[in-house]
């Protein structure tokens, strides 16, 4: 499950940064937000 929760957050972590880049600023923070919060390094809101 772990494995699971760290893939899914480096999914949203990267496709945060891309949607920065791409221009949407608030869609790309939400994203990397929502991934760091999902991730086990992180508080994961699964635990």
């Amino acid at each position: 499950m772990e494995l699971v929760l760290w893939i899914l957050a480096a999914i949203l972590v990267v496709s945060g940064i891309f949607a920065i880049f791409r221009g949407s600023v608030l869609w790309g923070i939400v994203l990397i937000v929502v991934g760091l919060l999902v991730g086990p390094g992180g508080v994961s809101i699964f635990t």
